[in-house]
C-alpha cells in the first residue's frame, strides 16, 4: 500500500533505484501555474548524481517526464503524474544485500518486513534516489509560493566539525538568497566551503564518509499560518523533511540549545517597526504555538554520514545465521549533504504549500 504525504496536496512516490523508472503523483496542486522549465531543470541538476567529487559517479540526467496534470506547460488542477527513467544501473553490485544486510541501511528491516526477495538493488525503494521525485514536486511548490512572494532557500550549515556562517535569524533575506542561488556547494562563506570540501575528500580517500547539517529559511510567510495542535508548522514540515532517508534530526530556531537557557534568555521580545510587529531575536525560528509569527522561518536538518563506505564492516549472514565481514561495492557519495540541500528546500516548500491551502478550504 502506498501512503501519501499531505492534507490538501497529496504526494505519492513509487519505484526503486534500479527499476526502469521512478514516478510521483501529486494530487491537489492548484491550477494555473505556468511551469518554469529552466528553473525546474536547474533545480533538478542541483540534486543529480555524478557531477563532482563529493557525489556518486552514477550519472543520471534526472529529467522529469510529465504524463498528466500539465497542458501547454500550465498546471490544470488535475493529478500531476511525472516519471524519471533510470539509465545507469549497476545491479550486480547489490546481489548479496538481501542475505548480508549492509550496516545502517534499510536492508535488514526491509527483509524482515517484506521478505528476502524484496528489491534492494541500489537501495531499492528505500534509496535516496527517490528524493529526485520530491524535488519535482518541491520545484513546482516553490514556483507557486514564489508567486505569493514566499522564498525558500538553504545552505550547508556544517560538514563534519566544519561550520558555515549561520543565517541571521532576524534579518535573513534577499541577500542570502542571491548569494546561494545556483551554487552546487551552497555556503555563505567560500573559504569555509572549501574546507568542507577538503573534509569530504579526506573521507573519500579513506574509504569513509561524513555527515553534516543543512539550514533552511522561508521568508515572507504570512502571520498565523498553521494550527496550535495537529497542524502545527513544526510538525508538518518535520514530517516531510524526515521523508528524506538520511535525515536524523530536525530543529527549529535555536532548537535544542533552548533547553540550556532561562526564559529571560530564550524569549523573543516584541516591538513595532513602522506599524509591523516583529521580534528583536528569533529563537523561536518564526513559529509560536505552532503558527508562523511573521519572522523568518528557520530550521536545521541533521544528515547522517553515507552508510555505504569502502571499509570492511561487521554484519551478519541471514541465511547461514552467522557473523561475517562485508565490504560494500558500488558507487556512493562520500557526503550526501550538498545534494540534500535542494531536497530539503523542496520538502519545506511542499509542507508550506500544504499549510497555505488550509486557509482556502
Amino acid at each position: 500500500m502506498l501512503f501519501p504525504y499531505g492534507n490538501n496536496i497529496k504526494l505519492y512516490i513509487e519505484g526503486g533505484s534500479h527499476d526502469e523508472k521512478i514516478e510521483m503523483l501529486l494530487k491537489g496542486f492548484p491550477a494555473g501555474l505556468r511551469v518554469d522549465e529552466d528553473f525546474l531543470s536547474s533545480f533538478m541538476a542541483r540534486r543529480a548524481p555524478g557531477q563532482n567529487a563529493w557525489s556518486t559517479s552514477r550519472k543520471e540526467p534526472d529529467k522529469p517526464v510529465f504524463l498528466s496534470g500539465l497542458r501547454d506547460g500550465i498546471t490544470t488542477g488535475e493529478d500531476i503524474h511525472a516519471v524519471i527513467y533510470n539509465q545507469n544501473q549497476h545491479s550486480s553490485d547489490y546481489s548479496t544485500a538481501g542475505r548480508i544486510p549492509r550496516p545502517s541501511h534499510a536492508d535488514y528491516t526491509a527483509v524482515m518486513k517484506y521478505g528476502k526477495d524484496t528489491d534492494l538493488r541500489g537501495g531499492g525503494h528505500y534509496s535516496g534516489r527517490l528524493t529526485s521525485l520530491i524535488c519535482i514536486a518541491g520545484a513546482l511548490c516553490m514556483q507557486y509560493l514564489k508567486e505569493k512572494g514566499i522564498d525558500i532557500f538553504a545552505h550547508i550549515y556544517s560538514v563534519g566539525r566544519i561550520s558555515d556562517i549561520p543565517f541571521d535569524a532576524v534579518n535573513v533575506g534577499e541577500a542570502e538568497k542571491k548569494l546561494l542561488a545556483g551554487q552546487h556547494f551552497p555556503v555563505l562563506d567560500k573559504a569555509r566551503g572549501e574546507a568542507m570540501q577538503e573534509e569530504i575528500n579526506k573521507a573519500r580517500l579513506d574509504a569513509d564518509s561524513v555527515g553534516g547539517i543543512i539550514e533552511c529559511a522561508a521568508i515572507n510567510l504570512p502571520t498565523g499560518l498553521g494550527e496550535h495542535m495537529f497542524r502545527g508548522v513544526e510538525g508538518v514540515i518535520a514530517a516531510m523533511v524526515y521523508s528524506i532517508p538520511a535525515i536524523k534530526g530536525v530543529e527549529f530556531g535555536n532548537g535544542f540549545q533552548c533547553a540550556s537557557l532561562h526564559g529571560s534568555e530564550n524569549n523573543d521580545a516584541f516591538y513595532y517597526d513602522n506599524g509591523t510587529v516583529k521580534t528583536r531575536t528569533n529563537n523561536a525560528g518564526g513559529i509560536l504555538g505552532g503558527m508562523t509569527s511573521g519572522m523568518p522561518l528557520i530550521f536545521r536538518a541533521a544528515v547522517k554520514p553515507t552508510p555505504s563506505i569502502g571499509k570492511e564492516q561487521d554484519t551478519v549472514d541471514l541465511e547461514e545465521k552467522k557473523n561475517v565481514k562485508h565490504q560494500i561495492k558500488g558507487r556512493h557519495d562520500p557526503c550526501i549533504v550538498p545534494r540534500c540541500v535542494p531536497v530539503t528546500e523542496a520538502a519545506a516548500a511542499i509542507a508550506i504549500l500544504d499549510l497555505m491551502l488550509d486557509e482556502v478550504q
